[in-house]
């Protein structure tokens, strides 16, 4: 793919990144107040590495969050494998996917947060991994950091792209900055027939279509241990599960509980929202609701009394799947999107 010349809005992004620059601390620090940002990792968001370069080829993947970096676990293994000697460097932006890449991923393959996307933050970013091929997941695009590896002679790939109708309404406003983009791209390998469609329309020259990633992901790793006691505590009642749920779709669940619990006497929802943090604000509105929670995150235990079970903690999707076969994935009430059914099907 022959790389267009940079247009005039690639060049007016970069020079308002650069204006805004000092803003960014109070930024993070507003980010750090409401959970978003760890505090001991601050400075890889400037693009300053929190550990050394290992010696040998090393790959870069990058996805936005935690379903692009865990829908990545099965190529990383895979890549290492394949590859001896070889380094994985995997960056995402939110702290939850921090954590669960720390617990997941395996010897050979690391996580730092993404540089946020300021042209000197990219170029200390880069000049110290020095990866040998950068792999972004999806749909996020940073343009400077694309740029500024490009310039580099890394090459790039964009795996399981996804994009939007929506998104390509409003890129088709900036047409000559999404193909500036897109054609920074070696290889393109989209999850669908209407993504890949979409980015052919926005420029994509080499646009393959191998299927989605999560397809292969394997089923979510749970704890028979703590699976049995949850099904001991449970017993014989009703449970359904809403999970990844997002801000006022929690509220939708204790409605539809609280609907359910007259003709299923016993009725247990749990509910596993996508982001922790809000634990205690998701609690508040429910027992607002006057619905009796429990929060998993205070060591609250289920009871008889209890009708919903706010599983308000990290990697433990796979266990909540478990324990039943009726189950809403959440993202779905706004543009969101939904998350990744497949976890839920296995």
């Amino acid at each position: 793919m022959t790389a267009k010349a940079p247009s005039a809005g690639l060049f007016l992004y970069r020079t308002m990144t650069r204006a805004v620059a000092p803003l960014v601390p109070l930024l993070l620090r507003r980010r750090e107040a409401r959970g978003k940002e760890d505090p001991a990792r601050l400075s890889e968001r400037f693009g300053v590495a929190s550990r050394p370069r290992p010696q040998g080829p090393l790959v870069w993947l990058h996805g936005a969050s935690v379903g692009e970096s865990l829908s990545v676990l099965p190529l990383v293994s895979r890549l290492l494998a394949a590859v001896p000697g070889l380094h994985i460097l995997v960056t995402t932006g939110t702290v939850t996917s921090a954590t669960l890449m720390a617990e997941r991923l395996p010897a050979g393959a690391f996580h730092q947060y993404v540089p946020l996307d300021h042209p000197d933050y990219c170029a200390r970013f880069l000049d110290h991994w020095r990866p040998d091929l950068a792999v972004w997941i999806e749909s996020e695009f940073w343009p400077n950091l694309i740029m500024a590896a490009h310039r580099r002679g890394i090459p790039l790939a964009l795996v399981n792209a996804r994009i939007t109708a929506r998104s390509a309404h409003n890129w088709r406003h900036a047409p000559a900055f999404i193909a500036g983009l897109l054609s920074r791209f070696s290889l393109i390998m989209a999850q669908d027939r209407a993504s890949a469609a979409r980015l052919r329309e926005l420029g994509a020259e080499r646009v393959l279509e191998p299927g989605n990633l999560k397809h292969d992901a394997p089923m979510l790793a749970r704890d028979e241990t703590e699976l049995a006691r949850l099904e001991a505590a449970i017993g014989a009642r009703p449970v359904w599960v809403a999970t990844n749920t997002h801000e006022g779709e929690e509220c939708v669940a204790g409605e539809v509980h609280a609907a359910l619990a007259g003709v299923r006497p016993g009725l247990l929802t749990i509910v596993v929202p996508r982001h922790p943090a809000r634990g205690s604000a998701i609690a508040a509105n429910l027992a607002a609701m006057d619905l009796a929670v429990a929060r998993r995150s205070a060591g609250e235990a289920i009871t008889p009394a209890t009708q919903i079970y706010l599983a308000d903690t990290l990697g433990e999707l796979g266990l909540f799947y478990s324990l039943s076969g009726v189950v809403f994935v959440g993202g779905t009430f706004d543009e969101t999107g939904g998350h990744n059914p497949f976890e839920a099907a296995r």
